[in-house]
């Protein structure tokens, strides 16, 4: 269970990479095709403002691949639940104030993992 639980935790944070190139790297290019109900013209309006929102989705990553590196077992857990609690409410926010999808691809995964993490301590 531990090592499953490092593999969804893993998952999360490449996702939150990924967030982070779409967002800073290809919000013009290929985030019109992501995000196809808004109009094109706001991708070129938004760029800056995706930018920063892909900076803090790489602080999310970091913070979690910081909380599998570390190996201390309490810091590693607490680590993890932080970010992963960060992940959540940030999913559970925007599921609620944008899109219900935002919720199952970000709240969802992250409050998994937190009941993995707590279950196993």
């Amino acid at each position: 269970m531990v090592l499953a639980l490092h593999i969804l935790v893993g998952g999360i944070a490449l996702q939150h990479l990924g967030f982070l190139w779409l967002e800073m790297f290809a919000w013009t290019s290929r985030g019109p095709r992501v995000f196809g109900h808004l109009p094109k013209p706001l991708f070129h309006q938004t760029k800056a403002m995706a930018a920063n929102q892909g900076l803090y989705n790489g602080f999310l990553a970091a913070g979690l691949l910081w909380g599998l590196w570390v190996c201390d077992p309490l810091w590693h857990r607490q680590i993890t639940l932080f970010f992963l609690g960060c992940i959540a409410v940030a999913g559970i926010y925007g599921g609620w104030s944008v899109h219900r999808k935002i919720f199952l691809i970000q709240g969802l995964p992250a409050l998994l993992a937190i009941g993995m993490n707590l279950a196993l301590h």
